[in-house]
């Protein structure tokens, strides 16, 4: 697994959400006709993605919507089973990823061979942003997957590519 994780390079470390992406994100979830109240919320165990999945969970609640369950993972775990069943587990009408990638990709393959999870209902932060994911995650397990950039942007997976929008135009 090392020698196959090298050919990736370095991959980020979380950066501090910024406002415009946590406005952008509770904007994914808010859309007219999604109808999500319930939502899951999961990250990784670094200061970046957690003081993220808090601030979002925060600002959720604030909003009405009610946050079934925070679960974390480490970077690196012999299974990772535990955390995609308790990810799974309430089934939320959406999930929130706030996470760095290493640890997200290897989940997010348990999760949607093992689960009923499914990446078009996720949204995430902008540190999942990189095109590199979908082929560290492996062929198809992210397809669907949504998330937002640091200037309040939107990014969604589409196969093996992943395409970035740059925000909308204010009023």
């Amino acid at each position: 697994m090392a020698e196959s994780l090298a050919a990736y390079g370095d991959l980020p470390r979380p950066a501090p959400h910024t406002n415009a992406e946590l406005a952008a994100l509770i904007g994914l979830l808010k859309r007219p006709k999604a109808r999500i109240e319930t939502v899951t919320v999961g990250h990784s165990r670094d200061a970046a993605s957690r003081a993220a999945a808090g601030a979002f969970a925060a600002a959720w609640q604030a909003r009405g919507g009610t946050v079934l369950a925070a679960v974390d993972w480490p970077e690196s775990a012999a299974s990772w089973l535990r955390p995609a069943k308790r990810l799974t587990s309430r089934e939320p009408d959406a999930w929130v990823i706030a996470a760095a990638p290493l640890g997200f990709a290897q989940l997010a393959r348990r999760l949607r061979h093992s689960t009923d999870w499914d990446p078009a209902h996720t949204v995430a932060f902008a540190a999942l942003q990189d095109s590199r994911l979908p082929a560290l995650a492996g062929p198809e397990t992210l397809h669907g997957l949504r998330g937002v950039t640091s200037g309040g942007g939107i990014w969604e997976v589409n196969g093996r590519w992943v395409t970035t929008h740059p925000p909308a135009a204010g009023p």
